[in-house]
């Protein structure tokens, strides 16, 4: 078999988590008087960090008074950020469960002896709460957002795991929802692997609405696809 790892992105790829971040930052905007988005506002703008995603449900009289270049900017994402973060961490699987077909593809992986990872923007400590707490002993790395370290699409942390892995580059995966992953994965060196089911429209998976470097390689829009394609070595 060519392909030796696989390294999965979390929210929109194996899990459906988006009620879970929606209920929390809106809490969090809330709790600074901002109104609430709607879940389905939150699918255009996870995945780039907590932080980025507090900035972009931020109503937009509150970005323009707070912009970029401004002395407030930082401290109001990064409160709003905050309470979300600690809201999530409270409760971060009321509505979340894996995509159907996900435990079967793990499953299979693991007896066909690939070494899995997660890989999310998603702050650690609440990426390791959700993917233990649905996935218990499952993956071999889980890699979240921490303090002073790159995010994706930065290839840093995806070549720590492929170290830690002993696997290339070439020998490995990287499967994900979004433009982040496949810019990720094509920065990385990885196969670019898209999924139909998650956040984003397949449009932006495939790079029409993007630059043609970041699009996804294939897409798949059933996860047990993936084993097909494993075993027919179609990647």
């Amino acid at each position: 078999m060519k392909y030796r790892s696989v390294i999965f992105d979390l929210d929109g790829t194996l899990v459906n988590t988006i009620a879970d971040i929606a209920s929390s930052m809106n809490r969090a905007l809330a709790l600074h008087g901002f109104p609430e988005l709607a879940a389905e506002e939150y699918k255009k703008i996870v995945g780039w960090g907590i932080k980025k995603l507090a900035w972009e449900a931020l109503p937009p009289e509150a970005r323009a008074e707070n912009s970029p270049n401004g002395p407030h900017s930082s401290a109001l994402a990064e409160a709003v950020a905050a309470d979300a973060a600690q809201f999530y961490a409270e409760k971060p699987l009321v509505h979340s469960e894996p995509y159907p077909g996900i435990p079967e593809l793990l499953a299979e992986l693991k007896r066909k002896r690939l070494r899995i990872a997660v890989l999310t923007n998603k702050p650690d400590p609440v990426a390791r709460l959700v993917v233990e707490g649905l996935f218990p002993g499952t993956f071999d790395s889980i890699r979240g957002d921490t303090p002073g370290a790159p995010r994706k699409p930065d290839p840093a942390i995806t070549w720590e795991i492929l170290v830690e892995f002993g696997c290339t580059p070439g020998e490995t995966i990287f499967m994900g929802d979004s433009e982040i992953d496949m810019e990720t994965a094509r920065n990385a060196g990885c196969f670019p692997l898209g999924v139909s089911w998650g956040y984003r429209p397949r449009e932006t998976l495939e790079g029409t609405a993007l630059s043609l470097r970041e699009g996804a390689a294939l897409i798949i829009d059933h996860p047990l696809e993936l084993l097909d394609l494993l075993s027919g070595s179609k990647l």
